[in-house]
């Protein structure tokens, strides 16, 4: 594994960037800041490889404001309604950053700390394990919380992350990571042409200050249905105030845990029957040009997808060209948004003696692998 000096920050603290290299040529560049993954050399069809996530090439930039590119997302990934939750009959009032809300942790999240870091050795590949201790009522939570994040790429282009963590009061936890994808390469145009399948039937209205309504609503019939795949930008435009409120796709989708038959083929993922696999496939994405395909496979109940709606064309990436709306997409693995306040939501509570533990998978491939080139048919969602 390759160690790099990556700069020092205002504060002092000397930032190191780690690239973990497969068999097969793929890498990915994590820096100690943030947590931050700043490169994912992904190939093509052509076996042509490149950058397939939007980032900066200098610390100075990812200080002085970025979208949360790339970072590990805590103590609470998404939205907290006016910034405050009540625990065992406690309120607790968190930092606003967003709005009225607290959003992705607050103002210091813990995408903006330096994580210790020690390299793994696994069987199948190259791993690299991030620490952080978050002190009690850092930036408002409760309880001190010690983190762990363990990023492997293995030898058959599967990049995992596996989140754990411990408290010794009380607390909430939502943990996730914010890469913003961009299966054409990095700096390449919008990702409106980009494919994409989620595997949900429902997701979470929000109110105009994107905080949820604690609505399920089905998919049917709406611009929110990605069951059968289809292009980002089919729907983004649609006359529906759901996509007014996030300017675009800003959502939390509920996923589902039964993966029909024709999901699998058309992704390329097979669970190969095992039941006791902990992990869902979330989401597919396939970008018709190079060809290649992103599954998100995940333990979380959800996933937010986000299109890029806010990116302006004034932040410019690693390879020098100007970031603009939606040329970059997330998908977030999540418990719901602002689930402290809402009793029906899956619980985001850590309490002393648990451990927090969820992993996430994402799944580089190609339609050459699939022979998906040669029926794009299927690929769009068409008879």
């Amino acid at each position: 594994m390759l160690r790099e000096d990556f700069g020092v920050t205002r504060d002092g603290r000397t930032v190191e960037k780690y690239t973990l290299a497969n068999a097969s040529g793929m890498e990915v560049s994590i820096i100690t800041y943030g947590g931050i993954i700043t490169s994912i050399l992904a190939p093509d069809r052509d076996g042509l490889y490149d950058n397939v996530v939007l980032g900066f090439d200098n610390l100075a930039a990812y200080e002085a404001g970025s979208p949360y590119f790339g970072a590990i997302i805590g103590r609470y990934g998404n939205r907290i309604a006016k910034g405050k939750f009540t625990l065992d009959g406690t309120e607790y009032t968190l930092a606003v950053n967003n709005g009225a809300n607290a959003l992705h942790g607050g103002i210091k999240g813990f995408d903006k700390v330096v994580w210790a870091a020690e390299e793994h050795e696994v069987a199948e590949g190259e791993a690299l394990a991030l620490a952080y201790t978050s002190a009690d009522m850092e930036e408002g939570f409760p309880g001190t919380l010690a983190v762990k994040v363990i990023y492997t790429l293995t030898d058959s282009d599967l990049l995992s992350i596996e989140y754990s963590a411990t408290t010794d009061k009380a607390t909430i936890v939502n943990l996730t990571n914010h890469s913003y994808f961009n299966l054409a390469g990095e700096g390449m145009g919008t990702i409106y042409d980009h494919v994409l399948m989620i595997n949900a039937n429902h997701f979470t209205p929000v109110d105009a200050g994107l905080i949820p309504t604690g609505e399920l609503a089905d998919v049917t019939d709406s611009p929110f249905d990605f069951r059968v795949p289809k292009p980002i930008g089919q729907d983004i435009r649609s006359d529906d105030e759901q996509l007014a409120f996030g300017r675009g796709y800003d959502h939390n989708w509920v996923l589902d845990f039964e993966m029909p038959e024709d999901i699998e083929s058309i992704v390329g993922y097979d669970d190969d029957g095992d039941d006791d696999n902990p992990l869902v496939l979330a989401a597919g994405v396939y970008e018709p040009v190079t060809g290649r395909i992103l599954n998100v496979m995940t333990s979380e109940p959800a996933i937010q997808f986000y299109a890029g709606n806010m990116l302006d064309g004034t932040l410019y990436g690693a390879s020098g060209n100007a970031y603009r709306q939606s040329e970059g997409f997330c998908l977030e693995t999540q418990h719901y948004p602002d689930s402290p306040n809402h009793p029906a939501f899956p619980s985001t509570t850590l309490r002393p003696g648990e451990v927090y533990a969820t992993t996430t998978v994402f799944m580089f491939l190609t339609d050459e692998e699939l022979d998906l080139d040669e029926d794009e048919d299927e690929i769009d969602g068409e008879e």
